[in-house]
C-alpha cells in the first residue's frame, strides 16, 4: 500500500489580496496615529482638580477679586464668570462667602 500525500499549494495573494491587505495597514497606522496625538494633546490639558476658591474677606468686592483672582483677564468677564459659578443674582458678596472661582 502506498499512500499519497496531499500537498496544498503554497499560499498565494492574489492582487485585490494584497490591495486589501495594504488597506488594512494604511488603516491600523492611521487609528494608532490618531490614538496617540489625542493622547498627546490631552497631556496639556489643565489637572482636573479642585476648583479654586476664595473666603470674602471685609471690604472685599466682586472687582477686587477678580482683579486678584483672573489678572490677566478682563475683569467684567471674570466677574460674569464669578456669578455664574457662585449663581449670585447680583454684585453683593459678604465677608466670611466662599466663592468658587474660575480656571
Amino acid at each position: 500500500m502506498v499512500t499519497t500525500e496531499m500537498r496544498r499549494p503554497p499560499l498565494r495573494l492574489t492582487r485585490r489580496g494584497r490591495v486589501v491587505l495594504l488597506g488594512f495597514f494604511i488603516l491600523m497606522s492611521c487609528l494608532a496615529s490618531a490614538v496617540l496625538l489625542t493622547t498627546a494633546s490631552r497631556a496639556e490639558d489643565s489637572p482636573a482638580g479642585p476648583a479654586a476658591s476664595v473666603v470674602v474677606q471685609p471690604h472685599d468686592t466682586l472687582w477686587s477679586i477678580a482683579a486678584r483672582a483672573t489678572p490677566d483677564r478682563d475683569p467684567y468677564a471674570a466677574i460674569a464668570e464669578i456669578q455664574r459659578i457662585n449663581d449670585l443674582d447680583g454684585f453683593v458678596v459678604h465677608p466670611g462667602q466662599t466663592l468658587q472661582l474660575p480656571r
